[in-house]
């Protein structure tokens, strides 16, 4: 297992980052109007929907399956290669592993990256690489790098001033070991608190998000609002922050009470929907969590995010029972994942709308890391499996990975990249980095990869160092 010493590194790096953000003059942005204007008339897309699968999710058990090799006691670890027979989808030549037909059924609809590779980042730490993926940077980073989110609110603004621009659906912190990791990259960092994701943590419940806590009457809620809005507003800066830092506080709480009062509200009301509907959604809380997306996309939010969410050594943290518990997370995805593709082509917003299921990295039965370039192993993996419990993919795979892509401009029922058909399943064809995806999500939306703003007298970009370059192979 990674050290607690290496997890108070990041830390440490990450809380630093955000000390520098706040010091910070207001950010100012670096391309210019022309350039601006030339990238959003190029938009796809108005809309981005995340799918995350956070833990690390083996692609030779979903996406990218392999030979079928069931289990059996005394078998080699040597000899597994996928735990679940391939079934096919509704493209020709291509099969998913079985447990995701639904999906398979919608592929029509859309792309299979087979060949997103995750960066090397020496002993590989779930929190430093959801860390790279979400920001698009490399820890540790000498700012508080924004996450792609609050990059996409900052760049677009909200596609209705009543709903928040970045919205982060399923995501628990109590309780969770690596809460204080997670925060660091779920934020506005050097763009601003106004630019932060509203948080939904319990989709079950989304509708206490958008009402006055437990206990408090609306007009005693307003009135403290109201005051907290003074008190800001005639603080010393020494106070509370520097002044742009007060004003973006400001903008976020103004933000927080539009979406209160308004119409969008509703849309966190999960017990308006049909019974029908709501059934096929409530495979859980990612489930719940994908209902509420779609639902939020109606009413005019750009990015919302839904994760599988990541706990330490459950849901895809596949560190023992690899097989039963990719299963388990594939009841969890498929039923809800299809679902919110129809609903959203049905109303006529799948075309403007990009859906990006992703994750970390993904798992191999052998190799942590990947091939060329090992890294210490942290699962114990016995060479003879005996046991249910030691049949799956475990380790951390870094050298190839899965990424679905629907709607929002992308090519229909195509698959980018090939992986071999030898362990452990490495890309054999150019990889898709983190930089280049989230350059070609930019580039559906009508962002610049070189979009970004000038802090701390250097410029900062949404994709690392300006040079992201979008996988036009992706883009129909």
């Amino acid at each position: 297992m990674v050290s607690d010493r290496s997890r108070r590194d990041f830390l440490k790096t990450a809380s630093a980052a955000t000390l520098a953000s706040l010091a910070a003059q207001r950010p100012r942005t670096v391309l210019g109007q022309d350039e601006l204007e030339t990238a959003r008339q190029q938009a796809k897309a108005d809309a981005v929907i995340v799918l995350w699968m956070g833990g690390g999710m083996a692609h030779a058990e979903t996406f990218d399956p392999k030979r079928y090799t069931p289990f059996r006691p005394g078998m080699k670890a040597d000899d597994v290669e996928s735990t679940f027979p391939s079934v096919p989808t509704v493209v020709d030549g291509l099969s998913f592993s079985a447990g995701l037909e639904r999906i398979g059924r919608v592929m029509d609809r859309g792309t299979l990256i087979k060949t997103h590779i995750a960066a090397d980042l020496g002993a590989i730490l779930h929190s430093r690489h959801q860390y790279h993926w979400h920001t698009g940077y490399e820890p540790p980073v000498s700012v508080a790098a924004p996450h792609l989110g609050a990059w996409i609110a900052h760049a677009l603004g909200p596609n209705n001033p009543a709903v928040p621009a970045y919205i982060d659906i399923g995501q628990r912190y109590e309780g969770n070991g690596e809460a204080e990791e997670l925060k660091a990259f779920q934020t506005g960092g050097v763009l601003g608190t106004e630019f932060g994701p509203f948080r939904v943590p319990n989709p079950t419940d989304a509708v206490a998000s958008v009402r006055p806590p437990a206990g408090m009457t609306e007009e005693r809620f307003r009135n403290r609002y109201a005051a907290y809005q003074k008190l800001l507003a005639a603080s010393p800066s020494r106070s509370f922050g520097a002044d742009v830092q007060k004003e973006s506080l400001l903008r976020s709480l103004e933000n927080a009470d539009r979406l209160l009062t308004s119409e969008a509200s509703l849309a966190f009301d999960l017990s308006t929907e049909p019974p029908s509907s709501y059934d096929t959604y409530n495979t859980g809380r990612f489930g719940l969590g994908c209902l509420l997306a779609r639902r939020l996309i109606e009413v005019g939010a750009r990015y919302v995010e839904v994760t599988s969410e990541y706990i330490p050594f459950l849901n895809w943290d596949t560190h023992d029972n690899g097989h039963t518990r990719a299963a388990e997370m594939k009841q969890q995805i498929d039923a809800p994942i299809a679902q919110l593709v129809l609903d959203l082509e049905e109303r006529g917003l799948l075309d403007r709308t990009l859906i990006v299921l992703a994750s970390e990295f993904s798992r191999s039965v052998l190799v942590e890391g990947k091939a060329d370039k090992l890294v210490p192993n942290q699962v114990e993996q016995p060479n003879v499996i005996n046991e249910l419990a030691h049949f799956g993919h475990h380790r951390h795979f870094t050298g190839a990975g899965s990424v679905l892509l629907f709607g929002g401009g992308v090519k229909q029922g195509h698959v980018h990249g090939e992986t071999s058909e030898e362990k452990p399943y490495t890309s054999i064809t150019p990889p898709v980095t983190v930089t280049d995806l989230h350059a070609t999500i930019c580039h559906l939306l009508g962002i610049s990869p070189r979009y970004g703003i000038i802090t701390e007298e250097r410029p900062f970009y949404v994709t690392q160092d300006g040079l992201g370059k979008p996988v036009l192979d992706l883009i129909a």
